[in-house]
């Protein structure tokens, strides 16, 4: 059938030395792999924080796992820094940069050899291990299981939680694998199965599954079946799924070296939920009507994304940006990613109460809570992504509840820039923000290049912050959680009197605690003032435990959310559209999006439609530009050079002035959709 074809066919091609390259894993029927030697010493391993960079490590290869330490005698010792499964993992390498990157769904490792003659030998090594390992929880699954586990430890019910979870669902996909191998005359019946099963939730938190068939028909030949609970038993299914699709041959080039899609880049970082104890500016900012009701619910829930198959659209771009990769329509959130920007100023009151404290020290304190309130809706994010901007999308939001004002453009494509300004008779807020994505087999990185920019004018401050790294795990399953890890330094440009440091902490080795921030504010002789701790989604506390004071805590979620792709209540109101606004928007404003409005009706067929027919008019925009040597120019912001000789995009302060009455009529607006 084709659906033996596509299990011959083999993983891996070689492509171009300086390509990714996934290697292969065992093959139907494939059953006679010999032990291998024990294979170590030195490569390079990536640090993300602290000490960035590339970083000596001793490695020792033995039975299929990986484990490595700074050096022999740690080895020996039992000082072991991480043990990695390469068996469960995903391996890419790339020949001419000498990389080897193993994806395990909790940590993504970047490995790097320095000669070419030992790169050669740790990628055959790995190889047979791979192999090796994989034969052995075939054939012996529940022993597997025991030497992939240690000792139990209390861990928080989270979606990092879970990802033991997943490493069972992998033993018990091998074990199907056997047995399908020794009785071919199921595999159509099977491939049927679960192409017909259908995954109820998306995203990350834990729903309840009553269609147990599949569980059902395959018990005789899974007898370890029965020790999985009913959520297992649905991630086995959706791993047999993704272990078949990748099974599948690479043939194709990689897309993103091609204009398949106008499709950017993919971000998370958002914050939702409202807040109504803020001051109300004067009337110049209300442009319209006092609005104090807005909606509570989103017009249709998510739509299903189980017949999606994203292996198939993300296999051949391993380790590259994904920026131009199509996704379909059913993947997106009904929000553009210049709202997203709106989304973290969520909790602004941070910001007016900052204005307001006297403290230098506790005003860093608040700023530091304000940057990591940005992250909390991300929680239950992970299963879709925004909507990505084209050339001069627009999106301004006004909200007298909490006294801001907010405008954003998409002042370039290639690469994507978003820019936005926000101001309130307290604070300034501005920032301009890219992306770049990378793809490693299991996770997607999320790598945000740009800066936050706050002023305080009551007290003169300028503060300036960087953003962190964001991952998604388990991408390829139902079970994604969204990780976020590095260093925030905020800094007050005007003044030297105190720095804050604040780490979201990485899911490593030795500590599975997940979310968590550490931070300290320090004074101009290093000696810490305060001290926080929390969990960005969960609250920031300042002082030591247990008498911490709270600084933020997130608002609660609303009814089904589960059901309306994660949003809290904020998210659920940017994009609705005021009839009141019609008026006085530029059309242009990312409300006025068909494709986006489309899918938030739940009309995915009209919203898919849609979304590339905009697409295409973008292309054709491009052309007609490049063709006739035309520069493009944004209309509310402006290029400047910032004080680190950086380039950086502030408003040129025209938004609001051809706002006034009649709106922006005499504006020549470009035509987007």
């Amino acid at each position: 059938s084709d659906f033996k074809e596509k299990l011959e066919y083999p993983e891996s091609m070689y492509l171009e030395p300086d390509s990714w390259e996934i290697i292969e894993g065992l093959k139907i029927g494939q059953t006679n792999v010999q032990k291998p030697d024990k294979h170590e010493g030195f490569m390079l391993k990536k640090r993300k924080w602290p000490l960035k960079g590339w970083h000596k490590r001793f490695f020792v290869l033995d039975n299929g796992m990986l484990k490595y330490s700074k050096s022999p005698i740690d080895i020996q010792k039992g000082k072991v820094h991480g043990s990695i499964d390469v068996g469960l993992s995903v391996m890419s390498i790339k020949k001419k940069a000498r990389r080897i990157d193993l994806d395990t769904e909790e940590h993504i490792y970047h490995l790097k050899v320095k000669s070419q003659d030992s790169f050669d030998a740790w990628v055959s090594k790995l190889r047979h291990h791979r192999l090796y390992r994989q034969n052995e929880i075939v054939r012996s699954p529940r022993d597997a299981s025991f030497h992939i586990f240690p000792s139990a430890s209390t861990t928080e019910s989270s979606p990092a939680a879970n990802v033991s979870d997943g490493k069972v669902c992998s033993v018990l996909l091998l074990k199907t694998h056997a047995h399908l191998a020794h009785c071919q005359s199921n595999l159509v019946e099977l491939s049927k199965l679960l192409q017909n099963l259908e995954i109820l939730q998306r995203t990350q938190s834990a729903p309840n599954f009553t269609d147990m068939q599949m569980g059902e028909q395959i018990h005789v030949s899974l007898p370890l079946s029965q020790q999985v609970s009913n959520e297992s038993r649905l991630s086995m299914s959706e791993s047999v799924s993704e272990f078949f699709d990748a099974q599948e041959v690479l043939l194709s080039a990689s897309s993103s070296e091609n204009e398949a899609s106008d499709d950017e880049s993919y971000i998370s970082d958002v914050s939702d939920n409202i807040s109504e104890d803020n001051t109300i500016l004067n009337g110049e900012l209300t442009g319209g009507a006092f609005r104090n009701g807005r909606r509570t619910c989103l017009p249709a829930p998510s739509p299903d994304t189980s017949n999606i198959n994203l292996w198939n659209i993300l296999r051949n771009n391993i380790g590259k940006d994904l920026s131009k990769v199509s996704m379909p329509v059913e993947l997106n959130e009904p929000l553009n990613t210049l709202q997203h920007l709106c989304e973290e100023l969520e909790y602004s009151e941070l910001l007016d109460k900052a204005a307001e404290t006297d403290d230098p020290y506790e005003r860093m304190v608040l700023i530091a809570a304000f940057a990591a309130s940005g992250y909390a809706s991300t929680y239950f994010r992970a299963g879709s992504k925004p909507f990505n901007p084209v050339l001069g999308e627009t999106y301004e939001c006004i909200r007298e509840d909490k006294g801001f004002r907010f405008f954003s453009e998409q002042v370039s494509h290639h690469p994507p820039i978003s820019a936005c300004h926000c101001e309130s008779k307290n604070f300034v807020f501005w920032q301009d923000i890219r992306w770049k994505n990378k793809f490693w087999g299991k996770s997607m990185e999320i790598l945000p290049v740009g800066t936050l920019n706050v002023t305080l004018p009551k007290y003169g401050d300028y503060y300036v912050w960087n953003k962190v790294t964001t991952c998604i795990h388990n991408i390829l399953s139902g079970r994604r959680w969204i990780e976020h890890y590095g260093e925030i330094t905020i800094r007050n440009t005007k003044s030297s009197v105190c720095i804050c440091k604040l780490t979201f902490v990485k899911v490593n080795y030795w500590n599975s605690n997940v979310n968590e921030v550490q931070g300290v504010v320090i004074d101009q002789e290093g000696k810490v003032v305060h001290r926080l701790f929390g969990k960005w989604h969960e609250g920031l506390y300042c002082g030591v435990a247990p008498s911490a004071k709270c600084i933020w805590r997130p608002g609660s979620m609303p009814t089904n959310y589960e059901r309306y792709y994660g949003f809290t209540r904020f998210a659920i109101e940017l994009n609705e559209l005021d009839p009141l606004l019609k008026d006085l928007l530029p059309t242009t404003d990312a409300r006025f999006r068909p494709d986006q409005r489309l899918l938030e009706e739940g009309n995915v067929e009209a919203a898919s439609s849609e979304k590339q027919r905009i697409e295409e008019l973008q292309r054709g925009r491009r052309r007609y530009m490049e063709e006739n040597s035309i520069e493009y120019v944004p209309k509310f912001f402006k290029k400047v050079i910032d004080a680190n000789q950086r380039e950086a995009w502030v408003t040129n302060d025209t938004y609001w002035e051809l706002r006034k009455d009649p709106g922006f009529s005499k504006v020549e607006i470009p035509v987007l959709w």
